[in-house]
């Protein structure tokens, strides 16, 4: 096969395997990227979403709810770490999102959480998340899920 040719074809998988890597969502100014959860175990009751939102635009907005179907109750949290102990708490008012800038929703810091889990979250599963925003309105993303012991969209794992 020319070189050429095999470039192509290579250019060409990367392209079609790119979007089961990350979703791009767009919402106005808003740029949703990146969204991921982890698999959770049988029985399991809640589980933690996370993804990118860059706010492109000149006025702030916010994140003020979440729901999916996969659960009773979607809370936007955020993790802290106070005294050495770890601690979590529901985000009532929502999440701001700045005007040019980016809010990463990863463990240790912002995140979902589902809460009620439905069933478990299996690998390789996309759920489906309804973000609302205050001026962008609702926006739906799918969530991959990835192994229980990622700690990135890409699938890294904790040794």
């Amino acid at each position: 096969m020319h070189i050429t040719t095999r470039a192509a074809l290579a250019a060409s998988l990367f392209a079609a395997a790119t979007p089961l890597l990350a979703q791009l969502v767009t919402a106005g100014p808003l740029r949703i990227d990146q969204p991921w959860s982890r698999q959770t175990a049988p029985g399991q009751k809640a589980g933690g979403g996370f993804l990118n939102i860059t706010n492109q635009g000149r006025i702030d907005d916010r994140l003020i709810a979440a729901s999916s179907p996969i659960a009773n109750e979607v809370q936007i949290h955020r993790m802290t770490v106070e005294d050495g102990v770890m601690k979590m708490r529901q985000m009532t008012d929502g999440l701001a999102l700045p005007a040019g800038k980016t809010v990463a929703l990863k463990p240790g810091g912002y995140h979902l959480m589902f809460m009620g889990l439905k069933r478990p979250l299996e690998l390789g599963d996309n759920i489906p998340v309804t973000l609302r925003f205050q001026r962008q309105g609702a926006v739906t993303v799918r969530f991959k899920v990835r192994p229980i012991t990622a700690t990135s969209v890409s699938g890294g794992r904790h040794d």
